[in-house]
């Protein structure tokens, strides 16, 4: 191609609006974009196609655009997939909050302006035994105003060795309490941290806090200081003890799982369990096993809690009404004991008949290709690291990363895991409503 061969931008952009159904000023950048760098090509003496370029720009933008995805992947809370799904009826309220005017911030008795946390503060409390509460945009956000409210500018805190977590994203502990403006005082080993260590630095920190690690386990040669030691110790020098307990179980005893096995549970704080052990703030998110939106969640004494909620950070990190309409009708779920209704914990709830049956009847008529096995569902999100949940899965032989792939180029697409040379599909993961879909995904995958 020459330089003078090269198209228009508005020529082009017309070209691949026939295939790609972005709007327009996306589809003309790309356009633009990718005839500037077929002309750099072409100067250079190389051939260039400014067609190709643009629709290999275009199909990264596309595969990008948010849209709904099937998982069933037997990750519960897959992180990449936007974790814990909400329940319906708290979708349908946050859509209200969403598609017009709410009360955000107004007594709607006197039309004077109220703060939007008002209902969260009488709500959440009952359900976490904790004296007061509110929401911000995520757990990190938490955390961040937890530190820079209790320690301030300089402020030290006392955190184990062990618990210096990175996350997914790259998320690291120290770096976040860098950006609150508190200084680390590291205490103990990697492997053992004793309430010892922490009283050695007594005299010269501000707080105290201990974080339950997100996605993995230090077993073997191993000890940590309890929630209850360290709130002791905290009262005893009279600094504040943040508990950062991640994941977000309410309570220890999960009674709502009633005759489900718990023992994948084990070794989860809870967060009634640890406001009873008397930490000052308790921190933990919404979408993990809440099994509610994205959000963090700080609860504790009044004090604390009010005076994080007073902090300037805490504008930067609050949430809108839509969210706080969604977490507050998770919270309402679980006062009114209907934890059931929660996509997440109905999924832990469904027996191994169901998902058999339910595997069954997606693959019938399929043929060999596709069997059904036994497996292992994972909570996910960091949560309850190295615990399973028995389950059954569908496999399906032959070509994995083609039937992977044409799985996840259905219409809704599923989204199933790959290894050992095989596909699988975890229905423990897939809501209900979605089986059919995930049958018409296989048989043409599979055809």
């Amino acid at each position: 191609m020459e330089l003078s061969d090269l198209p228009s931008v508005d020529a082009l952009a017309a070209e691949l609006s026939q295939t790609f159904e972005l709007p327009l000023p996306v589809v003309a950048n790309a356009a633009r974009r990718a005839i500037d760098a077929a002309r750099i090509e072409i100067r250079a003496g190389r051939n260039a196609d400014p067609a190709t370029i643009a629709s290999e720009l275009l199909a990264d933008i596309m595969v990008a655009r948010p849209r709904r995805v099937i998982n069933a992947t037997g990750v519960l809370l897959h992180t990449n997939l936007g974790r814990a799904p909400v329940a319906v009826q708290t979708a349908d309220g946050a859509s209200t909050i969403l598609t017009g005017a709410s009360n955000v911030e107004i007594d709607i008795r006197t039309g004077r302006r109220s703060r939007r946390h008002d209902y969260l503060d009488a709500l959440i409390p009952l359900v976490t035994e904790a004296e007061a509460g509110f929401a911000v945009n995520n757990n990190a956000g938490a955390l961040l105003l937890a530190l820079a409210s209790v320690a301030g500018a300089g402020g030290k805190v006392a955190v184990s060795r062990g618990e210096l977590i990175e996350i997914g994203g790259s998320f690291r502990l120290p770096d976040l309490m860098a950006a609150s403006g508190a200084q680390l005082v590291e205490v103990g080993t990697t492997n053992r941290t004793r309430i010892a260590d922490y009283e050695a630095v007594a005299d010269t920190v501000d707080a105290i806090l201990k974080v339950h690690p997100s996605n993995y386990r230090i077993d073997g040669f191993a000890e940590e200081a309890s929630y209850g030691e360290l709130a002791g110790l905290s009262a005893k020098i009279d600094v504040p003890f943040i508990a950062d307990i991640g994941s977000g179980l309410i309570d220890e005893g999960a009674p709502w799982l009633a005759r489900s096995d718990r023992s994948w549970l084990a070794g989860e704080p809870g967060v009634i369990q640890t406001i009873r052990s008397g930490a000052d703030l308790v921190l933990f998110s919404g979408d993990k096993l809440l099994g509610g939106p994205q959000g963090g969640v700080i609860v504790g004494k009044a004090e604390a809690v009010a005076r994080a909620r007073s902090h300037p950070i805490a504008r930067a990190v609050r949430l809108d009404g839509s969210s706080i309409a969604a977490i507050a009708d998770t919270f309402e779920l679980y006062a009114n004991q209907q934890v059931s209704a929660i996509p997440f914990w109905s999924m832990v709830c469904e027996t191994l008949e169901t998902v058999e049956a339910r595997s069954k009847a997606v693959i019938e008529g399929i043929g060999a290709v596709a069997t059904i096995v036994d497996g292992a569902s994972v909570p996910g999100a960091g949560s309850t690291p190295g615990s399973t949940i028995p389950t059954r899965l569908i496999r399906l032989d032959g070509d994995a990363d083609r039937l992977w792939s044409r799985l996840a180029q259905a219409p809704t697409p599923v989204i199933a895991s790959r290894r050992d040379g095989s596909v699988y599909v975890d229905l423990r993961s897939v809501l209900p409503g979605d089986d059919g879909a995930v049958r018409t995904a296989l048989i043409a995958a599979t055809s």
